[in-house]
């Protein structure tokens, strides 16, 4: 789950409002930050390891210069956590193309082997993002054959389309194309989010841009104009144009989890609001809580994302609703940071007990999910060194029992706490005294219910059911081994565990 931003603008350079948008969207991802803007005649690039408040100074506004630029925030769901994998990546020709992606590809192997086979081309790092660049620029190149090079637009969508018939996976895109402009596209199956925006130039025409998330919008001015549709493709010209291409038929298929999660509260991801659903998720959590007939003192969220879930179930349960658990805002969210290690190091940096709220009461912890269990096993212990007599847990997901394959960073079985464990067993691994989880019909209806003609989700880390070719036991099996799924396992064994160490080229989107 990375954060990607492309803005077009007539008048003015683009680099401060892509590092104010990038700012909005980091919570997509913490490892990487890198922006590269065009001025008509050269690109112009910085990437780095970092923040983007870290990565980025007032000085590079003198650098990175054009009207047309985009950015990326990186979060490795596997390989490389070097800076050499930042996005943007380049390719020179044909035209020169520079790619940022959000998702993962699930047939990397396949098309690394016709890219630097077929087609003779060197690749630099291990990441799919890199491979997806390649196999879009062999498609125009071939569209160029095909069609000549007087229309490059024409060819341009000519070679989404190719590639959106020999890639498979999720992939979001936005492109910088050295002569012709930006470019965004989407998988068929609209697996991660993406938005373009509209904001008048000064009487002189329109800007553009596209995101991932529509929060990146609005702190420049931008109105959101929709969702690109599954399997689209849209190309704002160096004139500021807008052309639009339906580049293969396409059935929306989000991912659920962008809605538990991924997204910002004041996010609107494919007309649904990640707030309202999030609220209605508890609803139908309250109604477990209620029947439950436990002894409750007073609800507790695990900040920040399970809040408006823990409000609403406090607020139809009636039971009192405390902030007990005190966040530390300068320390990063510990699901995306890379390395198991840091990740538990990173706990009780992050969050802190208030006693006072917690003594002798019993409490109920609401998390937006579970998915290795280090993080709520420890809030558990500290709930309980704080004094709470009792500790229960519910999680407005359900069991995160299978691998995403699609960019977000649960990438094995291995790691997954819920894997061929009962709720109790969970339970007792947690040390927590009664362990909910959200049905997945509940879930599905609470993201549904904002946009009824979504008629499907992808809930593949759920109900292990993947949406799109490629993800085969084979793949599975040699994503368990992948590098640095391998590096987590060493600083994590499991007795008696035993990997492939076949290689799968790893998502940096």
């Amino acid at each position: 789950m990375c954060g990607i931003l492309g803005i077009a603008n007539r008048n003015h350079d683009v680099f401060g409002e892509i590092y104010d948008g990038l700012l909005m969207l980091q919570h997509r991802g913490q490892d990487a930050s890198g922006v590269v803007t065009y001025t008509g005649g050269y690109f112009r690039e910085r990437k780095a390891n970092g923040l983007v408040k870290d990565v980025f100074q007032p000085s590079d506004a003198d650098t990175l210069t054009g009207r047309v630029g985009m950015g990326h925030v990186r979060y490795p769901t596997a390989g490389s956590l070097s800076a050499s994998e930042a996005q943007p990546f380049f390719v020179n020709a044909p035209y020169g193309i520079y790619l940022v992606h959000n998702g993962n590809i699930t047939n990397t192997e396949a098309q690394r082997e016709k890219v630097t086979g077929k087609y003779s081309r060197h690749l630099r790092t291990t990441s799919d993002s890199e491979i997806l660049l390649n196999v879009l620029a062999d498609k125009v190149a071939d569209a160029i054959k095909v069609n000549g090079s007087a229309d490059a637009i024409r060819n341009i969508f000519a070679g989404v389309k190719m590639t959106m018939e020999r890639v498979q996976g999720a992939y979001s895109v936005v492109c910088l194309i050295a002569g012709v402009g930006m470019l965004a596209f989407r998988d068929p199956h609209g697996i991660r989010p993406l938005s373009v925006a509209r904001r008048d130039a000064d009487g002189d025409g329109d800007d553009y841009a596209f995101a991932s998330e529509d929060v990146a919008f609005g702190i420049n001015g931008f109105d959101k104009m929709r969702d690109l549709k599954p399997g689209e493709a849209m190309l704002v010209d160096l004139n500021g144009n807008l052309h639009e291409f339906q580049a293969v038929e396409g059935k929306l298929t989000p991912c659920i989890f962008e809605y538990v999660y991924l997204a910002r509260p004041d996010s609107v991801l494919d007309g649904v609001s990640v707030y309202q659903a999030q609220i209605r998720m508890g609803k139908t959590l309250a109604k477990q809580i209620s029947a439950s007939g436990l002894d409750i003192d007073a609800i507790i969220p695990v900040p920040d994302s399970a809040r408006p879930v823990a409000l609403e179930v406090a607020n139809i349960t009636g039971i009192r609703y405390r902030e007990a658990l005190v966040k530390n805002r300068y320390v990063g969210r510990t699901f995306i940071m890379p390395g198991q290690e840091e990740r538990q190091k990173s706990v009780r940096r992050k969050l802190n007990a208030i006693p006072r709220e917690m003594a002798g009461r019993n409490i109920l912890l609401i998390d937006d999910s579970i998915v290795r269990g280090n993080t709520i096993k420890k809030i558990v212990q500290m709930c309980r060194e704080a004094g709470a007599k009792k500790v229960y847990i519910a999680s407005a997901s359900p069991p995160v029992a299978n691998p995403n394959v699609y960019g977000i960073d649960m990438p094995t079985k291995h790691e997954l706490i819920a894997n061929g464990k009962t709720t109790d067993e969970i339970r007792e691994e947690l040390g927590a005294d009664a362990l909910f989880y959200q049905d997945l019909e509940d879930l599905i209806w609470a993201a549904k219910e904002g946009n009824p003609e979504i008629e499907r989700f992808d809930c593949s880390c759920f109900d292990g059911k993947y949406i799109t070719g490629g993800v085969t036991p084979e793949y599975l099996a040699a994503l368990e081994g992948s590098s640095r799924v391998s590096k987590k396992i060493e600083e994590a064994p499991t007795p008696g565990a035993s990997w492939n160490s076949a290689s799968v080229a790893p998502s940096q989107g």
